[in-house]
């Protein structure tokens, strides 16, 4: 499935990227296991090729 040109994946990734980038310059209260369970996905999704 995928999003126009952009695969789900690598939309996971550049969110985690932006909310990592953002969570770093403020103070954004977005728990780790958050940030860990959506690496996880963007991962494994760009692993698999969607």
């Amino acid at each position: 499935m995928t999003i126009g040109v952009v695969s789900i994946g690598m939309l996971l990734l550049a969110l985690w990227l932006i909310v990592t980038g953002l969570s770093s310059l403020i103070r954004l209260p977005i728990p780790s296991q958050v940030m860990g369970v959506l690496a996880l996905l963007a991962g494994i999704l760009l692993l698999v090729g969607r």
